[in-house]
């Protein structure tokens, strides 16, 4: 690899996308929601996130900078530049980004797609990769598959095409900048505005294009069925990358004293006495916490929150399962489901149990739907039956990514 040459990628998101517009939505397709993403942010995130890219350029329409500054907030603002306003046509978006490049005079371009979100680390290299070899221009492109057919007039098939030379094109293309833009330059000079992508430009210009191999999974997102195959592919991805399913219990007891109401759940119930604990006493949420802890095999409520310290004395036990919940996305992780059961005769527990999962819910940035609150007495049986004490128990299910070794280790 040629060492200190400096390269960026030039995003293309200023078209409209009229086939994917819809009676409901039509709002361009590249500041679409794309599994809690934006399309554009997908994109962007790739580039940036590759170490031999060094700026990442979009070019956008006059009409979206209010989009484009939402769907890029969180990206690493150091490799991002300031959007350009496009044109037109691509043709023109793409010469206006160049020139804005002009006085970075960068080694080399990647001219990509903005609603190519899926676009690999592997594609993207293998560009670079052959750009160092001095190659001028490369086309990333997959071999069709399919068999090809010419339709006449009439409707009917007036041949079959061969195949064995037929390539579809994808982007990042790769060009040596200074060839690339002097090649728009020209076209703009000599009022020539017809090409479809850039490596049509530099067929015109006779300046030799390789083809590398590029990815099926890179699809370019241009109707409403394309969305949601795109949609359908996250939700894949993300499903394989969390597929080790864990489940953790926790239980917890705490005796009444004297006072006037119980917390439950985070939220509070009037009643003849309260709980008495260390903290607040909060049993639902005490037991899933430990729940939590218990399917992540990281110690207990007591191990990270002694009753020894002084310092949790009293303290509110929303903060103890945020704690918990933060320590599972550490590890990229997803908390799925939450279930618990309260074991009491008074208070009772129904006309309180949709504000307690609507507050259990809010903790654990979790759907309302993905929290289970029930409750259940012990026929005056025990402690609780003798209405002494309050007690709790839950379970959780939580998704990890499974680490790379993991079935090597476990054959």
């Amino acid at each position: 690899m040629k060492q200190n040459l400096q390269s960026i990628a030039l995003i293309v998101a200023a078209g409209r996308g009229s086939r994917m517009m819809t009676e409901t939505d039509s709002s361009p397709k590249q500041y679409r929601d794309l599994v809690g993403k934006s399309v554009l942010q997908r994109t962007c995130e790739q580039f940036i996130a590759n170490p031999r890219i060094d700026r990442v350029l979009c070019v956008i329409h006059a009409d979206d900078r209010d989009l484009f500054q939402t769907a890029t907030a969180r990206l690493d603002s150091t490799k991002l530049l300031p959007p350009v306003t496009g044109g037109a046509e691509r043709q023109e978006s793409v010469r206006l980004g160049l020139e804005a490049l002009a006085d970075m005079n960068p080694d080399y371009v990647l001219i990509h797609d903005g609603v190519r979100p899926f676009v690999s680390q592997e594609v993207i290299l293998r560009v670079l990769d052959h750009l160092d070899s001095d190659h001028p221009a490369i086309l990333p492109a997959v071999k069709v598959s399919d068999t090809l057919k010419t339709r006449g007039a009439t409707g009917h098939i007036e041949g079959t095409v061969d195949r064995s030379k037929i390539w579809a094109a994808q982007t990042p293309q790769g060009f040596a900048f200074e060839t690339i833009l002097n090649a728009h330059r020209t076209a703009l000079a000599t009022d020539q505005h017809h090409f479809t992508d850039d490596t049509a430009l530099m067929e015109h210009n006779d300046v030799p294009v390789l083809i590398v191999e590029g990815d099926g999974a890179n699809i370019k997102l241009t109707t409403p069925q394309d969305m949601e195959l795109g949609r359908k592919q996250l939700r894949m991805e993300a499903t394989h990358m969390l597929s080790d399913i864990r489940t953790g219990t926790g239980y917890d007891v705490h005796a009444f004293e004297e006072g006037d109401a119980v917390l439950l759940g985070g939220v509070e119930i009037p009643h003849s006495r309260k709980l008495k604990g260390h903290s607040d006493a909060d049993v639902v949420l005490h037991a899933i916490t430990d729940a939590l802890f218990g399917a992540l095999a990281d110690g207990d409520i007591g191990s990270h929150f002694p009753p020894s310290d002084p310092k949790w004395k009293g303290a509110a036990s929303d903060q103890f399962l945020v704690y918990a919940v933060d320590r599972l996305k550490a590890r990229g992780g997803k908390l799925a489901h939450v279930d618990v059961t309260v074991v009491c005769e008074r208070p009772k527990i129904g006309p309180h149990r949709d504000s307690m999962r609507e507050r259990i819910s809010q903790i654990c940035s979790l759907p309302v739907d993905r929290v289970a609150v029930k409750a259940t007495t012990s026929e005056r049986l025990g402690f609780t039956g003798r209405e002494e004490g309050i007690a709790a128990l839950s379970t959780v299910t939580i998704r990890l990514p499974l680490p790379d070794d993991y079935w090597d280790a476990h054959d």
